[in-house]
């Protein structure tokens, strides 16, 4: 699924975002929050389409 990769790609792209920040030393707290939030919004995203692609096995 091709939204699925567009979202792991950017999930990681601000890992490497908020790491680069932190690194500066100077870094802007709320904008590190900002993209943390937005992290962990792509990572429900992601679980969410994961659990679609998934079926459900009844035991």
């Amino acid at each position: 699924m091709r939204r699925l990769e567009l979202l792991r790609i950017e999930h990681r792209d601000l890992d490497g975002a908020i790491g680069a920040l932190i690194g500066t030393g100077a870094s802007d707290q709320m904008q590190v929050a900002r993209l943390k939030k937005r992290k962990l919004r792509l990572r429900d995203e992601i679980a969410l389409l994961e659990d679609a692609l998934i079926p459900d096995i009844i035991a």
